[in-house]
């Protein structure tokens, strides 16, 4: 890593920079270090510049690693046989049952994410068009949109674009985000930080979002006949995750997006439960630090079986 000083008139404004490979490309990540800065000022905020460009180069390998390499042959025999075991062939949906899995999965994809509306309000919202006066209004807000966006997965023919990856975000948040539908601009970076102040995740680079998510359509359209559809929808749904496009509702879009590609193979749609958060979490992050699919397809498979007692398909 090397300084690089831009003069502007009498003002001088330095940046830390890095050059480094990426497939056939050489790329360069700049961090803004400060302006007229004094040796020690530089050689202080060097420090902290070089700790940024090391994450978001590890972002962007994390993102890039699993495409080719998602799961062995041997792998995707186990799969099949923990698909038999959990009993998640296509079982046919009542619009009494559609009507249950939108309020279920309203419910637990906002809850996830923070929403205090409880389940019965959101019963009462989908249902009665009876509003909870005493919940923020876009917690409401996003319950509509959430419960439109399931609608929109069932009729669609669509099966992964980044037309619908912004669709989907604008009709779930169109009326509570003013960025509904718009990847995260220039200079809008998100990170995730534990209690210590540790980074636990970064998204990727806001110059690379649509890049990868190009990459990971391709991927997908390539591989939609290969792979089992709950393998199809992991990865996708944790590609998605790793890559954080948007600003803020970046969990919500990717469980849509899951359930998009199951339903587009014939298969039920999942719901994943405020009560599995923590297991949910720690599936994203075992695929984001070593690859690994497994916890993912592990939770899904419980979470169909549950899904399956609750809509009494047993």
């Amino acid at each position: 890593m090397f300084i690089e000083v831009m003069r502007r008139g009498k003002k001088k404004k330095y940046y830390l920079a890095h050059s480094f490979r990426e497939g056939s490309k050489i790329r360069k990540i700049r961090f803004y270090l400060g302006e007229n800065l004094t040796d020690k000022e530089q050689s202080d905020r060097r420090k902290f510049g070089e700790k940024i460009i090391k994450e978001r180069i590890r972002a962007r390998k994390i993102i890039n690693d699993p495409f080719h390499t998602v799961l062995s042959g041997g792998e995707l025999k186990e799969l099949s046989r923990l698909e038999a075991e959990g009993e998640i062939n296509v079982f046919h949906l009542s619009e009494e049952d559609w009507i249950k899995f939108t309020q279920l999965f309203t419910y637990n994809t906002n809850a996830i994410e923070g929403s205090i509306i409880d389940a019965s309000e959101v019963a009462d919202i989908l249902e009665k068009n009876k509003l909870p006066t005493d919940k923020p209004e876009y917690d409401i807000s996003e319950t509509y949109g959430v419960s439109e966006a399931v609608e929109h997965i069932r009729d669609t023919e669509e099966h992964l674009s980044l037309k619908l990856i912004k669709k989907l975000h604008k009709i779930v948040f169109g009326n509570s985000k003013s960025f509904a539908g718009c990847l995260r601009p220039k200079g809008v970076e998100v990170a995730v930080v534990d209690a210590a102040g540790e980074i636990i995740h970064r998204g990727a680079p806001c110059e690379s979002i649509t890049g990868l998510l190009e990459e990971l359509v391709r991927w997908y359209n390539k591989n939609k006949e290969n792979y089992p559809p709950i393998v199809l929808a992991a990865v996708v749904h944790n590609q998605f995750e790793n890559i954080h496009p948007f600003q803020d509702g970046n969990g919500r879009v990717g469980r849509l997006l899951l359930n998009n590609i199951l339903l587009k193979h014939n298969m039920a749609p999942v719901n994943i439960e405020l009560k599995n958060r923590k297991e949910y979490y720690q599936s994203l992050h075992e695929y984001e630090n070593n690859g690994n699919l497994r916890p993912t397809i592990e939770l899904m498979i419980n979470e169909y079986k549950a899904l399956r007692k609750a809509l009494k398909k047993d």
